[in-house]
């Protein structure tokens, strides 16, 4: 074959027109585009979660060391209470007086003390006996009482 045959020309041609082909659709498809900016918007977003893992982060920091000072000056100041209550010789019940639940009773023993009956209706629900949920609460008896206006 000759080098500058008309078949040679063509075949190549057609391989440089195949490589010019493929550089265009890569360049100009939609599909490609749409593709390059999905991969865009996830790296945006993943830069915006990890912008606010951070922020995140700074600020369970921050209320972790303003818990830590609240419990420090809640123990200062209960160290100085109890120097106080020494320097004036008062007890430490006088200051913190121990709590008494003997007059709080289980739910046991209420429940024996008041017998296994079942509890009664409370009357805020409509039994038909005039709780405050019943059809006609309040309208019994107050349309005589209360005057209707004058109509001009």
């Amino acid at each position: 074959m000759d080098a500058s045959s008309p078949l040679t020309f063509a075949i190549i041609s057609l391989i440089v027109g195949f490589i010019a082909g493929m550089g265009c659709y890569r360049l100009f498809s939609k599909s490609q585009r749409e593709a390059a900016s999905m991969r865009q918007k996830l790296l945006e977003k993943e830069h915006q979660i990890a912008e606010m893992k951070n922020s995140v982060g700074s600020h369970l920091t921050g209320i972790y060391e303003r818990l830590s000072n609240i419990r420090d000056e809640a123990n200062q100041l209960e160290l100085q209470l109890k120097e106080d209550a020494a320097e004036w010789d008062i007890r430490d019940t006088a200051i913190q007086p121990s709590l008494d639940f003997s007059s709080l009773k289980s739910p046991q023993e209420q429940q024996t003390k008041e017998g296994n009956s079942t509890p009664t209706t409370p009357r805020d629900y409509a039994d038909g006996k005039g709780g405050t949920l019943s059809e006609d609460f309040g309208l019994k008896g107050n349309e005589a009482a209360t005057p209707q206006p004058p109509r001009y």
